[in-house]
């Protein structure tokens, strides 16, 4: 029998005949998404395979926080807190948006036909990586000596573990993209999100066995060993992968293009990544350590709910660039408009369930860490407002307006550190949450607005329906 009537065929023989008609609509949409080979039941497939990621990858990175806390205590673990969020942000920098560049490019190229230039992108990628991520770990350690009178000496060997890192983590976000860019999303997600979460806690665990000090520092190394472990793993996967789809031979190299395309984009990812982790850093810098602890177990909780908004980002960028390309101008509005839908209503269940459980999540960190409780209820408003209008970003960088996407999301970030400068000091952990959120609507508001300007499309999920699928 053909799948795509299993899911129905099933509740007609188990359910009275009543209930199985009552829900008929229901089970052939969930049959569409799962059979259906046009590109919305694609995207829904990739973006429940995202999602699925995203949540063993959450309780994974939570696991993997609330046993650091435990074990290293406040004053080891705010010290890791604050080295490992630098390194993961100049990591994730060191690319200059070259990752997002080969999910917009490769695509394309195959798409037209044009193997040699999709070869070239893929080729160039990973050195491109290398070479830049190396230079910033050598100015990063030069700028770390020069300045090491400036703070406390048991920082200086936690930076100097944490910035070796940023090779390694900007080489796996190319082979991300890479995979990405065909549509490859447990391939893509997997080892970021679970390999390598999971083996630096492993790594972590084996060397307390082996008699190493429960320290930052020990943390670190642990890290830098699961990410470099993670790095060889991908690479491994990728090259025999990649065989199969794109044959041997000649590239095409177009690295002013490419760099020209990568340059706002890096600046997007940029000011997103300080936007999400200002908060932290800016809490770090005017706070006491246990209050960054707490605050940044509660980011750590609150991460839960943003996975849905990740998960479709991650399935439908590579699609948006196939669609624009492909000519059919309204079905491609009708999937944007979609992804919105997809990323909202999830979301809103998610953060619901989140501020039930929150309590308890937090207090597996410590009971001192339920103090942070109520900033989850300002937070998550800020997170529904991002969910309310989908990738807004993916769409804008997919379609060549990346500079004015680029721009607003410095505006979100100049709002997001003026209203933490200003409030900080009079409500404290509150003041921080609460630019927080006001920085992630601001940036809502003005990406939707930005892409019914530039590409006539409403991004919002309350906007009139987009047609169905046909």
């Amino acid at each position: 029998m053909p799948a795509k009537f299993q899911i129905t065929s099933l509740a007609e023989r188990f359910l009275p005949a009543k209930q199985a008609e009552q829900l008929r609509p229901w089970l052939l949409r969930a049959e569409r998404m799962f059979s259906g080979d046009d590109e919305q039941a694609q995207a829904k497939r990739s973006s429940l395979i995202a999602l699925a990621i995203r949540i063993v990858g959450a309780a994974l990175a939570l696991l993997s926080q609330v046993v650091l806390a435990r074990l290293l205590g406040s004053f080891e673990f705010v010290i890791y807190v604050l080295v490992w969020t630098v390194t993961l942000i100049l990591g994730d920098l060191a690319c200059f948006g070259f990752h997002t560049t080969i999910i917009r490019y490769v695509p394309q190229y195959m798409q037209h036909n044009q193997t040699a230039d999709a070869r070239g992108i893929l080729r160039t990628g990973p050195v491109f990586a290398l070479v830049s991520a190396a230079t910033i770990t050598l100015i990063s350690i030069l700028l770390l000596n020069g300045l090491s009178s400036r703070f406390e000496s048991y920082y200086w060997a936690a930076f100097v573990i944490g910035i070796c890192c940023i090779p390694a983590i900007a080489i796996s976000n190319i082979f991300d993209g890479t995979a990405r860019s065909q549509g490859w999303i447990l391939a893509a997600l997997s080892p970021g999100y679970i390999l390598r979460p999971l083996m630096m806690l492993l790594i972590f665990i084996i060397l307390l066995f082996s008699g190493w000090e429960p320290q930052a520092t020990t943390a670190l190394l642990a890290a830098f060993s699961g990410t470099a472990l993670t790095v060889i793993g991908q690479q491994l996967f990728l090259r025999r992968r990649i065989a199969k789809v794109l044959p041997k031979g000649a590239g095409n190299y177009h690295l002013r293009e490419w760099l020209r395309v990568s340059l706002p984009i890096f600046f997007i990812e940029g000011f997103f990544f300080l936007l999400i982790n200002i908060d932290v850093l800016m809490v770090g810098r005017m706070m006491e350590p246990d209050s960054v602890a707490m605050y940044f177990a509660v980011t750590k909780v609150l991460a839960l709910a943003h996975f849905v908004y990740f998960a479709v980002k991650s399935s439908v960028a590579q699609r948006y660039s196939q669609l624009l390309h492909g000519g059919d101008k309204q079905e491609f509005s009708d999937f944007a408009r979609n992804s919105a839908r997809w990323t909202f209503w999830p979301t809103l269940l998610l953060g619901a369930l989140l501020l039930a459980a929150g309590w308890p999540l937090l207090a597996l960190f410590g009971n001192d860490f339920t103090h942070g409780y109520p900033l989850l209820f300002i937070l998550i408003f800020g997170v529904i407002a991002r969910a309310s209008v989908g990738p807004c970003e993916s769409l804008l960088s997919m379609s060549g307006n990346q500079n004015i996407c680029a721009l607003l999301y410095a505006l979100a970030l100049i709002v997001n550190i003026t209203l933490n400068l200003a409030l900080i000091p009079l409500l404290g952990l509150s003041g921080a949450a609460i630019a927080t959120a006001c920085a992630m609507a601001t940036e809502a508001a003005t990406l939707s607005y930005a892409v019914r300007k530039r590409l006539g499309i409403t991004m919002f999920v309350f906007a009139p329906s987009a047609k169905p699928a046909g």
